[in-house]
Parts: C-alpha cells; structure tokens; sequence
C-alpha cells in the first residue's frame, strides 16, 4: 500500500510539471504565438527576432517572429487572427483601438503586453544641405509604405511645417531598405524613417556614405505635441551613424501588444522571458539597454493583456486590464 501510495504522489507530481503548475516564473504551460515585427531592415524585426528567441529558450512558450508592413498590419494580422503578438507604435496603437486616423474602425480585440523602447523618426539624407524639414519642399522623399506608421509621422511632421505631402514634395512610398537602397542610387533626396536608432537599413548606408539626419527645432516640435500628444522630443547622438552633429527629433513609444484571446500563461512568460532576462538580450541587441519596467508598465491608452498585468503586479506595478 505505501509503494502503492508512492506511485501515486509521484504520478500527481508529474502531472503537475506536464501542466504548468508547479509555480514560478515561467513555469507555465506555454503554447506557439506567431508575432509580426516589421520589415528585415528595422528595429522591430531585429530586435523582435532576439525577444522571441530569448523568451522560447526561458519558458515554456514559444514565439516565432516574422516580417511584416510594421504597425498598421500588425494590428489588422492580429485582427484576422493571423498572428498572436505583433510590435506596434504607441500613436497607431491608440489609432487602432479608437478607430481614428489610420483605421476606419475600431479594432479593441488586443491589449498592451508591454512598452520596450523609444522609436525616434529619423529623417535621412546624403545631402548636407538639407538642414531643415522646410528643405525638403520640391523634393523627393520617400514617406513609408503607404498607410504605415511612418507614412502618418510623415505627414504629421511635414504638416507642422506647413508642407503638403502630395503637394509640397515628390513623395515616394518604401520601405526601410528600399528607401536606404534609393538614397545610396540617388533616386530619392531624403527619407522617413521611424524606428529605434541605430536602425540597420541606415547603419549599412553609413557604412558607405555620409548620412545626414534632419533636426526638428523646438516651436515645431511644441507645435507638433500640441495636435499629437504621443510624441515626445528626442536627441539622436552623432556617433550613431558618425555624423557630424547630433540630432534633434520626436519619438513614439514601442509596444507589444497580444490578441485578448492569448492565454494569460503565455503573455505572462513573453513578459517575465523578457525582464527576468534583460542581461542576456542586452549581449544580443543594444535596445536590450532601453527595457525598463517602469517604462514598460506606463501604457495607459490601451488596457493591459491580464497575463502581463500578473507579472507587473508581482514587480509591485500595477496596470489597467479590460
């Protein structure tokens, strides 16, 4: 009877393992999510690509990431039940969720999981004598794929300095590396680019040229927070494409948002795979640097996913949930 009783207590502790409930960071049974970054040149898919791996080696969860048109689309994939995470902008998320601006309805079927980084809008170009985004009148400049978050920062910044993005310029619609690839063959005289810096596509410019970023000036930022609140003032440093001055810019916040159907186990091992690790993502990618709790806990446009609220809330945080 006691080897009987033996079996049994080690049969129910393995159960308990195979079901995820022995408890600890991590420790739950995970699943596969899909998560949609951004195109093979950005920040999102590089860095996405490092998150993904480092939360499939700590947890039980899986994450593979994947390319994708950046937030707009990673938004609608996560709609059409496509993908399960995806990186987003904090101004198109709240779009999004609002059905304002770049959506014509309202898409409230996601939750914040957490908020990574800062994403500068970078405006490159090979041509010093572009100084200001008032230079940029009567050129070509390439604005972002058409309907991307970078394509509406365009038109907003643009716009702050009185110029009309079908009007005032030649704009082009591309994407990170295309855009990269166009400035080094001349085809095009400047270009949007929004995503954490350094951004690959335009450290592998500078590799070959000289690369110029355009500064914004203070009455043209305070202009642009006022119509659009999600933006903040950013510095770029020269030595981050060995320019010769720094630049001075606005950035959006970076988010992983999840489907609200994703398990509470899985979002909770995203989250804890990413912050109980931040040391050995740092060796991997230098946005690693930038991963804050606070920070990530600071979202308040869209509610938390309950599976991220539960590992804040053991950090002492607390976030708003649906």
């Amino acid at each position: 009877m006691k080897k009987f009783a033996s079996m049994l207590m080690a049969l129910v502790m393995v159960a308990a393992v195979l079901t995820g409930c022995g408890g600890g960071s991590g420790s739950a049974k995970g699943g596969d999510l899909k998560f949609t970054t951004g195109g093979d040149q950005g920040t999102y898919y590089g860095f996405g690509s490092v998150l993904a791996g480092q939360v499939s080696s700590a947890t039980s969860t899986k994450v593979t990431a994947i390319t994708s048109g950046g937030s707009k689309a990673n938004i609608e994939n996560l709609a059409a039940g496509d993908a399960q995470l995806g990186f987003v902008q904090s101004d198109v998320m709240a779009y999004g969720y609002n059905g304002t601006r770049l959506f014509e309805k309202a898409e409230t079927g996601f939750s914040t999981v957490a908020a990574l980084y800062m994403e500068q809008v970078q405006i490159v170009t090979l041509d010093p004598s572009i100084k200001s985004v008032a230079d940029l009148k009567g050129k070509t400049v390439s604005i972002g794929d058409a309907g991307s978050g970078v394509n509406f920062n365009a038109i907003d910044i643009l716009g702050a300095y009185g110029l009309d993005s079908e009007k005032d310029i030649n704009p082009v619609y591309e994407s990170f590396g295309t855009s990269a690839d166009s400035l080094q063959d001349g085809k095009i005289d400047a270009a949007f680019v929004v995503a954490g810096a350094p951004t690959t596509a335009i450290t592998s410019l500078a590799a070959t040229k000289s690369v110029y970023l355009v500064s914004l000036d203070d009455a043209h930022i305070a202009a642009l927070q006022a119509d659009s609140p999600y933006y903040s003032k950013a510095v770029i440093s020269a030595d981050t494409y060995g320019m010769p001055e720094d630049a001075t810019t606005v950035a959006v916040g970076a988010v992983v948002i999840a489907r609200d159907d994703v398990s509470e186990d899985d979002v909770y091992n995203f989250v804890s795979g990413i912050f109980e690790n931040v040391e050995t993502i740092t060796t991997s990618h230098a946005k690693g640097a930038e991963l804050d709790l606070d920070f990530a806990a600071s979202v308040t446009s869209v509610p938390y996913h309950k599976g991220a609220a539960k590992y804040f809330s053991e950090k002492g945080l607390t976030v708003a949930t649906k």
